[in-house]
């Protein structure tokens, strides 16, 4: 789209109308109407963006930052800034329940209505969990943000300057007639070496479709149009009839050559992760007593709520010996052979062991991080708790978050599938 937008003047009427009703609520709507720091404005003209160009949100919980993407004139996107992220809850892994403290992963959507200038955390916006595939999965829960304070129970928090100028970004975004910003959340960077030790975890199959969303993006560097069917993600995808996320997937049609660009990452990256595992690297589990940090926030405590608890994460090394050999020959073999079927069972019982202990410690963490968590809601500030939990016993060596690293520019022979003129979000 050109950097005027859609319809720039329904998307100021809107964020004005939230603007005033927030202004009459309390008073602390002027927070939202704060200009982009001059800084962050002259990065964008450096990049080839504006302010009302349409952005994109990036966030991984592992590494702890979130990033965001503006579009430029030739309707690809370009990384604009990275963010520490001050504070994200519970485990590696979708959020599923009310209650269950975990920061969600999958692809949202921010419109107008979601911005909330009027938060106690500051600024906020909703990032739309539970999306349909979330309400057909059964996920429950809801006002998950991005907000600041620096306190989280399934958010991803920042500190107060820094949503201040992300939420004056998202504003001119949606001011200048983006109608809703693009949110993707990981677990991780969906690097071949990430994906390698986590290849055992019981989230790759959900990862794995994260990772194809973001191969997506990565290769065209425009917005995946993100779909549901067959109880999963698809995406750049349209079917012969609507695409219900709890119906079987009909047959879907895409771009030629975006699906190709896309199959050859993949699998380079697979060979990759094949190569990985063949040198030696082992598969783990990671087992967070509640959620993390970015490590520049190391020596500022005093601005994170429950500092306690923030603590490298227990690297559990999984076994991959148990799991070989599963099929009909080994259970024929075991059927005729006492000494088989007594390795078999002992290999069986100490993988089921292994995950029951991994369970276990993440229940003890949850159980701990909701014992001490914050007296709070969305409308409200709390205190942190000031009493001391046990950590999490440390296996093995923490590990150290990765640096964020500019994404290539595509081949020039994947072409722009929509221009800035037409970009339009769908909705599913």
């Amino acid at each position: 789209m050109n950097s005027r937008g859609i319809a720039p003047a329904l998307g100021l009427a809107v964020l004005a109308a939230v603007a005033l009703s927030a202004c009459d609520q309390s008073g602390l709507a002027h927070r939202s109407l704060a200009p982009i720091p001059s800084a962050t404005v002259a990065r964008m003209e450096q990049v080839g963006t504006t302010k009302e160009a349409p952005m994109l949100i990036r966030a991984y919980k592992k590494e702890a930052e979130l990033e965001i993407w503006k579009m430029r004139s030739d309707g690809r996107y370009v990384r604009l800034k990275t963010y520490p992220m001050c504070r994200w809850s519970g485990q590696l892994g979708p959020k599923r329940q009310q209650g269950d403290r975990q920061t969600p992963e999958g692809f949202y959507s921010i419109g107008p209505a979601q911005m909330n200038p009027n938060s106690n955390y500051y600024l906020s916006f909703n990032v739309g969990y539970p999306n349909a595939l979330d309400r057909a999965l059964g996920h429950t829960g809801g006002d998950i943000m991005v907000h600041g304070a620096c306190s989280s129970a399934g958010c991803f928090s920042m500190t107060d300057a820094q949503i201040a100028e992300i939420y004056a970004v998202a504003r001119s975004s949606l001011a200048g007639g983006q109608r809703a910003i693009q949110m993707q959340s990981f677990p991780f960077r969906m690097t071949a070496e990430n994906l390698a030790r986590h290849r055992l975890d019981p989230n790759i199959d959900f990862w794995k479709q994260l990772k194809e969303g973001s191969d997506h993006f990565e290769v065209t560097l425009q917005e995946p149009q993100v779909g549901f069917c067959g109880r999963r993600y698809v995406f750049n995808a349209e079917g012969a009839a609507k695409l219900d996320p709890s119906a079987d997937c009909p047959p879907l049609k895409q771009d030629p050559e975006i699906a190709q660009a896309v199959a050859e990452k993949s699998a380079k990256d697979e060979a990759k992760i094949a190569e990985l595992a063949q040198s030696g690297v082992r598969p783990v589990r990671l087992v967070y007593q509640d959620g993390g940090q970015h490590p520049s926030f190391a020596s500022r405590a005093s601005e994170v709520s429950r500092p306690e608890t923030i603590v490298a994460p227990a690297e559990i090394v999984l076994d991959e010996k148990p799991g070989r050999g599963v099929g009909k020959a080994p259970a024929k073999l075991a059927a005729t052979s006492p000494v088989v079927t007594v390795a078999a069972a002992k290999a069986a019982d100490e993988s089921r062991q292994a995950e029951r202990a991994i369970e276990r410690a993440i229940e003890r963490a949850t159980a701990m991080a909701t014992a001490h968590s914050d007296r709070h809601d969305m409308s409200a500030l709390a205190a942190s708790d000031p009493s001391p939990t046990n950590s999490v016993k440390k296996l093995l060596r923490p590990q150290k978050a990765a640096s964020a690293e500019d994404i290539p520019i595509p081949p020039a022979s994947i072409g722009v599938r929509r221009s800035a003129a037409a970009h339009s979000p769908r909705a599913f």
